[in-house]
């Protein structure tokens, strides 16, 4: 019956929905209890966001449409993206349109949108951040692209359900060019989403600070879509990661028992994956904006160099 796989899809985008600020306060509870610091509330974002829809909203005196309009833009793309990755059923409504390089499309029109934003007041921080976001996305992009490029040819397709199907529902097996792969992808997945050590998500430093900049002038409900969004962005990132790398749990039937198998097995990974982010950004230290294009650079050979060792080698 087509009732499942709707179904699973709905379930699928209104879990991300809800729980990907969940994560974050997952992500900063593991942080704080690494670093021997009193831990916030795992709901806390839920409450940062409560408050921002409560409040007024104040927008600059010359900013355009363009500017009320880049945070639902956002948050939208945020939101699709997180309904094509499979995480409880390959079997979903949007299966057919589950392409990685659209995936990858769908990161690069937020991106712009929020680059525009932030230029588009005219502030000095805005600007700023909104050159470094591109830069940043330039170099992640065609690395992301590699490493969903040896997935695919491991799988013979770029459809993210092909890939889970493919990889998830085959003997065991090591390949080294997925190992590459993984790599490159956490690499990228920490410059994508403004984490240590490639940006900091929670300073206010001129001098460092990336994201931030471009959304200082945001406030009330914009500023909570945008807040949202990024926390959509994270829980989207550590779903591509469990589809690509970590595919089993993930079943290819749409039922009701399947379905909650796969819930519980989803919350499980989540929770090490967050685990395993705040640890990583407890051991680093924060690098300098003009040491981002080596760091990037590096994720894209370690992509590179996965697929040339599952062309040369097929493994």
């Amino acid at each position: 019956m087509r009732f499942y796989p709707f179904f699973a899809q709905m379930l699928a985008l209104t879990a991300a929905i809800i729980l990907a600020p969940m994560l974050v306060g997952w992500v900063n509870q593991c942080r704080a209890w690494l670093q021997n610091r009193s831990a916030p509330s795992l709901l806390q974002p839920y409450y940062t966001l409560h408050k921002l829809f409560r409040k007024e909203v104040v927008l600059a005196d010359n900013a355009s449409s363009l500017f009320r309009t880049a945070p639902y833009v956002i948050f939208a793309c945020m939101a699709l993206a997180s309904a094509i990755v499979p995480t409880l059923s390959t079997d979903l409504i949007l299966s057919p349109a589950a392409d990685a390089i659209a995936l990858v499309g769908l990161f690069a029109l937020a991106r712009v949108f929020i680059a525009l934003a932030g230029m588009d007041v005219g502030t000095a921080f805005g600007s700023l951040g909104a050159r470094r976001e591109m830069l940043i996305g330039f170099l992640a992009e065609p690395a992301l692209l590699m490493v969903f490029f040896t997935a695919s040819l491991i799988s013979q397709s770029t459809s993210l359900s092909t890939i889970v199907d493919s990889l998830g529902n085959r003997e065991f097996a090591i390949y080294p060019s997925l190992a590459f792969s993984g790599v490159a992808f956490v690499m990228v997945s920490l410059a994508e989403n403004a984490r240590v050590p490639v940006d900091n998500p929670t300073t206010h430093l001129e001098l460092t600070m990336i994201h931030e900049a471009m959304i200082l002038e945001y406030s009330g409900r914009h500023l909570a879509l945008i807040e949202w969004a990024s926390s959509l962005k994270l829980f989207t990132y550590s779903c591509i990661g469990i589809a690509l790398f970590f595919p089993f749990g993930i079943p290819d039937a749409s039922d009701p028992l399947s379905l909650g198998r796969a819930a519980l097995i989803l919350l499980a990974k989540l929770a090490v994956s967050g685990f395993c982010l705040a640890l990583i950004e407890t051991l680093s230290a924060k690098m300098r904006v003009f040491r981002t294009p080596e760091f990037l650079g590096a994720a894209f050979m370690l992509a590179v160099l996965a697929m040339l060792v599952h062309l040369l080698l097929r493994a």
